[in-house]
């Protein structure tokens, strides 16, 4: 009896710990919750009107979505995957990044602002004036500094926190749309929609150091990611239909690996090895064997989507 028990408790336990991936369905108004070994849909929540940017606690029990038709953040529970609560959070919230002591930092694109929120009161915890139309944004490792990316005035604002004051302009190429940190904290890389290129940037000096055009007439980059040994960066290639790999020291292009239509978002899973893109056109995901980089699984979700997070 003691060993079925513990048996029981094993699998249960084996079972909670499965890695599940949250996908935000723009046009589909849900949240598609895949099982990462089966690579199948488990669930679909409804959140409400647009869903965007997606984010998970420091401790990962909640998983955050940015709705931006309700101007607000619906929070849902990872282990019951029910919506919990949501909270006001000002005009358009598009995305948002998660700082390790768990406050969002939230770009509204309407109001040429960045927010501060305590998702767990719903409370604001400050207000940052940015560059018009912002949306990406990226919290360093280190939680000392956030950058917010402005499409229309082409620019990454660099943000010291705790004083959520900016400290740089940055100008970078035509509508940057998502930002990442190294590991380190010291530098970051940022996509330009319209111009087709990533740039990196010196955190200390606020100067960008390089430069890489993704040589496709068809590449609208979108999200960025640094793989989890801090030698490669992964690019969403927008109508491109594929990942670009580049060098993260020299920003050289090493591979390009073929996804679904529109492929917008990425997220990483604990240990590397997978890589999930959200291909909004052809509403799927694709699951990006790293070692290979090819693709190993599709998986269809919703209408559009968008936003991508991982909860390990």
């Amino acid at each position: 009896m003691k060993t079925l028990i513990a048996l029981l408790l094993l699998t249960a336990s084996a079972a909670q710990a499965a890695p599940r991936v949250f996908v935000t369905n723009e046009e589909g108004n849900d949240v598609s919750v895949i099982d990462a070994v089966s690579n199948k849909v488990m669930q679909t929540i409804p959140v409400g009107k647009r869903p965007r940017g997606i984010g998970v606690s420091p401790d990962g029990k909640e998983v955050y979505v940015a709705v931006s038709g309700d101007n607000g953040i619906v929070v849902i529970d990872s282990a019951t995957l029910k919506v919990v609560r949501h909270f006001n959070c000002g005009d358009d919230p598009e995305t948002f990044a998660v700082h390790p002591n768990g406050n969002l930092y939230i770009s509204n694109e309407e109001n040429a602002k960045a927010s501060v929120y305590n998702p767990k009161t719903g409370a604001m915890v400050a207000e940052i004036k940015v560059g018009l139309e912002p949306e990406g944004v990226a919290i360093s490792p280190d939680g000392t500094r956030a950058i917010v990316t402005s499409e229309s005035t082409n620019m990454l604002h660099l943000i010291a926190i705790p004083e959520h004051k900016t400290v740089a302009n940055i100008l970078v190429g035509a509508r940057p749309r998502a930002a990442a940190f190294s590991r380190d904290s010291k530098t970051a890389y940022a996509t330009s929609e319209i111009s087709g290129e990533v740039k990196k940037v010196d955190v200390a000096s606020a100067k960008v150091i390089g430069k890489m055009p993704l040589a496709d007439d068809k590449a609208k980059p979108k999200d960025i990611l640094p793989s989890r040994d801090g030698k490669r960066l992964f690019v969403a290639g927008g109508r491109a239909n594929r990942v670009f790999v580049l060098d993260e020291a020299t920003l050289a292009i090493q591979q390009e690996i073929p996804v679904g239509i529109r492929v917008w978002g990425l997220a990483l899973n604990a240990d590397g090895t997978r890589l999930y893109t959200t291909d909004g056109a052809s509403g799927q995901v694709s699951v990006i064997d790293t070692v290979a980089n090819k693709v190993v699984a599709t998986v269809p979700v919703g209408k559009m989507p968008w936003g991508i997070t991982i909860v390990n």
